[in-house]
């Protein structure tokens, strides 16, 4: 009686850890839709034309009486919001990790950025300063939000499952942006048909990606759970709290070594979805229409690669599987190098490598990254974590503009990215996992 009895209990508590993972997916699926439709597609383009119709005749905005390009008021709010988001996070994590309570921050950092996409539909005119204030509100939600969310992993999935669980979400998120995506082109291409103006279907694109996430974002805060730890510490103002964070992951000398690994590696992939766009138009020569349905067709392959990728790690390990795909990222960026110019086919092919092993490569890094995290610190830790993701990719670009100026060539500055993943791939290589997560008071899975 009491063995039938303990085999209800775990069987009940199989359910209910099934169903946090089903709710925790879904904040992928949610948020996701900000990445693809709001910030690779329409935000950038569309508010530089709010501030090119605000500028003076110079071709200035005045941003709080600071002399601003129009041309760069999107990037310059895109750093902003970085700065934000890297003060944010370690305060915030630490929280988290100190209350147990991360679901009530998580809605805040939701609802937060989903309003403030929402309220793009207002951005019109010249009103450049409210999109330039949205953008920041937005894109640091964003960050934080995601920080919560990737801190609840070691929480909801065991060592062995964690590969697998991570792959899924990621598959979640990029299958929401495709879809969405999807939905947006077609307004946007007959946005006359629906008796719209151009700029007025851009606008109800952005506020819908605002409106997708927050309705969404109800699946996972109905069924997450908050989990009290013992970790108990002050919480001290957002650089300061780094500064704490970064001193206690040097007791962990392995752990930072997979991080250092990580941020050379994952620059090297963040530079590479953020200047093929640049590449594609000005080296190759290709049109608009046909960069937005290569950024289309990277999203759903994704998912693809993301399950499939999830599948070999079960196999080979996270590690290793890692490894591979570095080695296929260096070789699609040496393809890239020889694409002839004025070829979509060509192009297209080299989207597709890129998308089999974008979303595989990222949800496996998170994965591995959970088995170094203490118990007790997952949201402290991963707010380092998601600054290498968002806060630090700095340096790849850096280095694709200056190769551009000395070389005058395109093709010469997507080949120097070759270096992030050759110089990743060596510094993974050399991370003993097992003893790392063995060192950080985490059990070892039987394939890492």
């Amino acid at each position: 009686m009491e063995t039938d009895t303990v085999r209800t209990r775990a069987a009940d508590e199989t359910a209910a850890l099934r169903r946090e993972q089903r709710g925790w997916y879904f904040y992928d699926w949610a948020c996701s839709v900000y990445s693809t439709s709001v910030l690779t597609v329409f935000l950038g383009p569309y508010l530089t034309s709010v501030a090119e119709r605000a500028a003076d005749s110079g071709g200035y905005v005045h941003p709080l009486g600071v002399p601003v390009r129009a041309g760069s008021f999107f990037a310059y709010s895109v750093s902003l919001s970085v700065i934000v988001a890297v003060v944010l996070m370690p305060l915030v994590g630490s929280a988290a990790d100190r209350t147990g309570r991360k679901k009530p921050l998580l809605a805040a950092a939701a609802y937060t950025g989903a309003a403030a996409t929402t309220g793009m539909f207002f951005l019109d005119g010249n009103r450049y300063l409210l999109g330039g204030v949205l953008l920041v509100v937005a894109n640091a939600a964003q960050s934080v939000g995601m920080m919560l969310y990737n801190s609840y992993l070691p929480q909801i999935a065991p060592p062995e499952e964690r590969d697998a669980i991570s792959s899924q979400g990621w598959a979640f998120g990029y299958a929401a942006g495709s879809t969405v995506l999807v939905a947006n082109l077609v307004l946007y291409s007959a946005h006359g048909s629906f008796g719209l103006s151009q700029t007025e279907a851009v606008r109800i694109c952005l506020a819908a990606a605002g409106l997708w996430w927050g309705a969404f974002t109800l699946v996972p805060l109905s069924r997450l759970r908050d989990r009290h730890t013992r970790v108990e510490r002050a919480t001290a103002p957002g650089l300061r709290q780094l500064a704490a964070t970064v001193r206690d992951m040097r007791r962990h000398p392995l752990t930072l070594s997979f991080l250092l690994a990580y941020l050379i590696y994952n620059d090297g992939i963040q530079t590479v979805i953020s200047q093929a766009s640049v590449y594609g138009s000005q080296e190759l020569g290709l049109g608009q229409s046909t960069l937005i349905v290569a950024v289309l067709l990277v999203q759903v392959l994704a998912v693809a690669g993301a399950l499939t990728m999830g599948r070999l790690a079960r196999t080979y390990g996270a590690q290793r599987t890692i490894l591979g795909s570095l080695v296929a990222w260096t070789l699609t960026l040496a393809a890239g190098y020889f694409l002839p110019a004025k070829a979509p086919v060509f192009f297209f092919v080299l989207a597709s490598g890129i998308g089999l092993v974008l979303g595989g490569s990222q949800a496996l890094s998170r994965s591995l990254f959970s088995h170094l995290v203490p118990p007790g610190k997952e949201a402290e830790y991963f707010s380092a974590y998601e600054m290498s993701d968002r806060g630090m990719s700095w340096l790849g670009p850096l280095l694709f503009g200056v190769t551009y100026q000395m070389t005058g060539s395109y093709r010469s500055a997507i080949i120097s990215l070759v270096a992030f993943f050759v110089i990743g791939f060596a510094l993974l290589a050399r991370v003993p996992v097992r003893r790392a997560i063995a060192e950080a008071g985490n059990p070892v899975p039987e394939k890492i």
